[in-house]
């Protein structure tokens, strides 16, 4: 039974930057720079027939290529941390891209996603880490520069039972339609 979920790939360049963040915190999980995705529609365990389903569907996708825009760090889970990340800026695209994600699994019939989409790049996943430490770690690279990409496409992933973090295996990927605003693999500034 795969556990599936439709993401955005941060390229490698991008993810060689974000990967030099890691470190500061004692008993962080740093997920590996290869495994840096931005999540669009979590799905979970599903059976063949139903992953094959949304497979299909997921080829019905019609949207344009876009520019994603990386604008900071911070951390989910307030006063008990328990992930730091990269915040992306939720553009029209994106959101529109997220939203038809989640109608299409709530059409084969899966239940509704109960958190509110908060677009992010998961850099660690936090144990016991205290809030003292990650406000350090946050503000400390307080000098982080948006960086920006094309997104030419979207993934579907699969990854086996795991504590997070992959490794992550793409099923299947779609194209979107055209292109960015002129953004080529490259960033609009460094870290």
């Amino acid at each position: 039974m795969p556990r599936l979920f439709t993401a955005i790939e941060v390229p490698k360049d991008i993810g060689m930057m974000l990967s030099m963040l890691r470190g500061g915190i004692h008993g962080a999980r740093w997920i590996s720079a290869e495994n840096y995705h931005l999540t669009l529609r979590f799905i979970g365990d599903v059976d063949e027939r139903t992953a094959n389903e949304i497979a299909d569907l997921l080829d019905f996708v019609q949207r344009p290529a876009f520019n994603l825009t990386l604008t900071g760090l911070d951390q989910f889970g307030g006063k008990k941390p328990r992930a730091v990340f990269a915040s992306v800026q939720a553009s029209p695209a994106l959101l529109e891209l997220q939203a038809e994600h989640e109608r299409m699994m709530q059409r084969i019939g899966l239940p509704a996603e109960g958190r509110r989409f908060t677009p992010h790049v998961t850099l660690a996943r936090l144990r016991d880490a205290s809030v003292i430490e990650v406000a350090d770690y946050l503000a400390t690279r307080g000098g982080f520069r948006p960086m920006s990409f094309p997104v030419s496409r979207f993934v579907l992933y699969s990854s086996r039972a795991s504590q997070g973090g992959g490794p992550y295996i793409v099923e299947a990927d779609y194209p979107l339609r055209g292109r960015g605003t002129g953004l080529e693999s490259r960033y609009a500034s460094a870290i």
